[in-house]
């Protein structure tokens, strides 16, 4: 057997005295599913409350404005991946849905493009009138943008219709990542790309993973379903694309979430 290391002994022994802390506040926070009586499986809302139960009106608008004006120094620092991410679309996609989209952060980078149609799909409702106004900063006439309330487990679009999909920040949330992952493939036409960036779980091992682990039923909570310690660039790698371009990167301004990886996959 091998020896641990000294990082592993450390998480080793601060997780002993802060497991019951950890489980306690697990327990505590737990968001339960709302019952959707009278709903069919075919029902669009119905899904979307099995992998994402409504929040609170209050919480769903408080998160939306959190999201829009305290991630400057994060989107300041993740802008130059994101640029030479971005860059690939250039041209070559017109059918665009983005999965997480959130405040429109992304739009910038890619919605001023001729002829794009972009599809934005998010659980939260509250995040809309921010899209649609970033849309339209960026160029992109609201014509040609829609928002769709949905999850990454079930996408409202058919099959093999997108040519590209764009998911920055949002599998650390979903609920079944393969799922959502498999979703991605289904909707992106033969040869079309997802572009990715996601925080991930820090090394195992590490002090940081192991400060990931006890804080993650926390951020779960604060941050609506966000995870900290997903294995996603492996995750991404393993889930049947013909190819991924995956790249990692730290990101300093993101304390807890500072391990990243980003890149493109090829359906």
């Amino acid at each position: 057997m091998a020896p641990r290391s000294s990082h592993a002994l450390r998480c080793c022994s601060c997780g002993r005295w802060l497991g019951l802390l950890r489980t306690r506040v697990a327990a505590l926070l737990r968001v339960r599913p709302s019952k959707a009586s009278g709903a069919g499986p075919s029902d669009p809302e119905a899904i979307v409350e099995r992998f994402h139960p409504r929040r609170p009106d209050w919480y769903q608008e408080l998160y939306a404005k959190v999201l829009k004006k305290c991630t400057t120094s994060y989107e300041a620092e993740v802008a130059a991946y994101k640029a030479k991410l971005f860059s690939q679309l250039t041209g070559k996609s017109k059918k665009i849905l983005e999965l997480g989209v959130g405040t429109g952060a992304n739009f910038k980078y890619y919605a001023s493009a001729v002829d794009i149609n972009v599809i934005g799909v998010d659980p939260n409702k509250k995040m809309e009138k921010y899209a649609q106004a970033a849309a339209v900063a960026a160029g992109l006439p609201l014509t040609n943008f829609s928002f769709m309330r949905g999850v990454g487990e079930a996408l409202p679009v058919g099959d093999d219709t997108m040519d590209a999909v764009i998911g920055t920040l949002v599998l650390c949330s979903v609920t079944d990542i393969d799922m959502a992952l498999k979703e991605i493939r289904r909707v992106l036409k033969p040869g079309g790309l997802y572009l990715f960036v996601e925080h991930v779980a820090a090394r195992d091992g590490s002090l940081l993973r192991c400060v990931q682990s006890i804080l993650d039923p926390l951020q779960r909570f604060v941050s609506d379903g966000c995870q900290l310690t997903r294995e996603t660039g492996m995750l991404i790698s393993e889930n049947g694309f013909s190819s991924v371009d995956l790249n990692t990167a730290f990101l300093s301004s993101a304390a807890l979430l500072g391990p990243h990886v980003y890149g493109i996959a090829r359906k």
